[in-house]
């Protein structure tokens, strides 16, 4: 197993939509809406470029995302972190988190927000990438938790 990382480009903006589509989906299907899920090329292109992105690839195949960007010096908010279903479980979302804290050097605080009653992902932020739950908030109809990492 290997896995790597390379800066997604505008011509990625499809793959991405695949990838968050698919790792999406059963949010879409839970909660009637998902702000990551159903996005237009368009759409993906701008994020790309207002959150910075990403490509996971598994021994050379793209298999996730992860976005990042800086809110202030030295606090950055993870937009998105995904992994297509079929890879999940394998390292890929851990090892995504470490390359973001490594390649942004001068971070002091990560922020995230994820649905707060998916446990797996509870579990994942806290239990595998060592942040805590700040607070509950609402995004749309959907009850998410702020998740902060600190140095």
């Amino acid at each position: 197993m290997k896995i790597e990382f390379r800066k997604a480009d505008l011509i990625d903006a499809e793959s991405i939509i695949d990838i968050y589509n698919s790792a999406f989906y059963n949010d879409y299907i839970k909660y009637g809406e998902c702000p990551a899920y159903g996005r237009t090329k368009e759409m993906m292109r701008k994020s790309i470029i207002d959150y910075p992105k990403f490509m996971i690839l598994y021994n050379e195949k793209s298999v996730g995302c992860i976005s990042c960007k800086e809110l202030q010096k030295g606090i950055y908010e993870v937009g998105c972190l995904c992994v297509i279903p079929e890879f999940q479980g394998k390292g890929s979302g851990t090892s995504a988190m470490e390359f973001i804290k490594s390649y942004y050097t001068d971070w002091n605080k990560f922020t995230l927000v994820t649905p707060a009653d998916k446990s797996e992902n509870i579990l994942f932020y806290t239990e595998k990438c060592g942040f805590y739950i700040r607070s509950l908030e609402m995004d749309g109809s959907v009850q998410v938790a702020r998740f902060v990492l600190e140095r």
